[in-house]
């Protein structure tokens, strides 16, 4: 009776998140506050639902962009994207060395402090042959990093007066995830949204660099090099949208059920993080992958600001 009342309260959730009842960080909250109470009644499939949700979510937003303020966009993140991935892979190996962590589970936090949380984490762990306990323990420090990122991060850009190109560049650059970074951006405004969403692309195709290198720093050869491709899709959107193939009304319901569908990502995302996990990590991880945070969160706003 316990597991279909589960089921029935999960499910009831989603569709309120879909139909725009709640919010983005409500979204997250409730999906884990559930999981703490009720616990996940659809563990594995909540997983996949999460990630194929999020990519319909960006293609979905594409609708919402045109090419030329795209450029441009990506062309003013690129030095801060630069700067950002080779600081944080590179203050990770040397903070490992001083906490004597595994060096392949600080790789993986690492690189999804760097680049793009659970996506890049996904795409190097077989690049380095990284055991499950070990992804279990980054995805779970990672989602649990960017659940506070969630709340913590539009407080402080009001705080601090930021724009909404300010707060749509920072957020691309310090929150580790694809969707609590689209989150956060979704309640700070339009524009915030949609540079959040464009350099945060961007950056993801540093995956593939980044696996090239983490194959050599590792030493292990004949991997496969996962590419974000539904990228593409997102470029495609873009370019439909730029020359006018569907009218207005079309590509701005798309753009709304994509946003819909993001906050239903967030609370499945937020039904997947695992407090078992973070416990059995112990602290050095949690301790790690926090002081890398507030590292590439605090040189991004001081360089963004001045």
């Amino acid at each position: 009776m316990k597991d279909l009342f589960s089921k029935i309260a999960y499910l009831l959730i989603i569709s309120v998140a879909f139909l725009g009842g709640i919010n983005s960080p409500t979204a997250l909250l409730l999906g884990f506050v559930f999981t703490l109470v009720c616990h996940n009644p659809f563990p594995k499939y909540s997983q996949k639902a999460f990630h194929l949700f999020l990519k319909i979510s960006v293609v979905g937003l594409g609708f919402g962009m045109f090419i030329n303020e795209t450029l441009e966009t990506g062309k003013q993140g690129l030095e801060l994207t630069m700067f950002s991935i080779f600081l944080t892979i590179g203050f990770g190996f040397l903070l490992a060395r001083i906490l004597k962590l595994d060096l392949k589970l600080a790789h993986l936090i690492s690189s999804g402090t760097a680049i793009c949380g659970g996506s890049a984490i996904a795409a190097i762990a077989p690049v380095i042959k990284a055991k499950s306990k070990t992804i279990s323990v980054a995805l779970g420090i990672v989602f649990f990093l960017n659940a506070i990122a969630l709340f913590i991060f539009p407080a402080v850009g009001h705080f601090f007066n930021l724009t909404q190109a300010q707060f749509g560049l920072w957020c691309a650059i310090a929150i580790h995830d694809t969707s609590s970074v689209v989150g956060a951006a979704l309640g700070y405004g339009e524009e915030a949204l949609r540079i959040a969403t464009t350099v945060k692309l961007t950056r993801t195709l540093w995956i593939i660099p980044l696996s090239i290198f983490s194959m050599f720093l590792f030493k292990t050869k004949g991997e496969k090099i996962k590419i974000p491709y539904f990228i593409i899709l997102f470029i495609i959107a873009i370019g439909i949208n730029s020359c006018h193939v569907l009218p207005e009304s079309a590509t701005s319901f798309i753009v709304l059920i994509a946003k819909r569908l993001l906050i239903v990502t967030l609370f499945l995302v937020g039904s997947n993080i695992s407090i078992n996990d973070l416990k059995a990590s112990g602290v050095k991880p949690i301790v790690f992958a926090f002081i890398l945070w507030l590292f590439i969160s605090v040189f991004s706003l001081l360089y963004i600001l001045y």
